[in-house]
């Protein structure tokens, strides 16, 4: 019995009433239809197979979206430049073939994003001073990503409202 009587329910209640109302419905022929509940889609309008739908939008949506894209973007490219500074360290350091096309493909990219810090370390040794120019290089990269994503987060994302803290003296 009770069975019946829940299965009409469209809203989840994590606390339901004890026993909810009996409800005593009038003959068949002179019931007309309960409207649905609120939370439940409702037909309306000059045509019966329309359904409206009531939410609640949030109007930041479109900019959080734009945001999350645009340092998306950003973080896949600063990282696709770290990759290749760390590719182009691994096969100096294990004395690739530079004449290869995968290698001089990595050696280009490497050498137009190494941020000016070709020169920067001069040991002795060259790979050495590949691994660390092209090793500061690509934590550069690592670095300014994760501070351009920050910073647009930061000022494009709606955030909660500051606490303004103050100290008031009395004398």
């Amino acid at each position: 019995m009770r069975y019946e009587q829940e299965q009409d329910r469209t809203r989840l209640d994590p606390y339901p009433a004890a026993d909810p109302p009996t409800v005593q419905h009038p003959p068949a022929a002179s019931r007309t239809p309960e409207p649905p509940p609120v939370s439940a889609p409702r037909r309306s309008g000059p045509y019966q197979d329309e359904i409206v739908e009531e939410g609640v939008a949030n109007p930041d949506y479109t900019r959080i979206r734009t945001v999350n894209i645009v340092c998306t973007i950003i973080n896949v490219i600063t990282g696709m430049f770290a990759v290749v500074l760390g590719v182009h360290i691994v096969l100096v350091l294990g004395s690739a073939n530079m004449a290869n096309g995968f290698a001089s493909f990595v050696d280009g990219w490497a050498s137009g994003v190494n941020l000016g810090l070709s020169g920067l370390f001069t040991p002795d040794n060259a790979k050495l001073a590949t691994f660390l120019n092209e090793g500061l290089a690509a934590i550069m990269w690592l670095a300014i990503g994760a501070l351009l994503t920050y910073l647009i987060r930061r000022f494009a994302l709606p955030g909660p409202r500051r606490v303004q803290r103050y100290r008031r003296v009395v004398q």
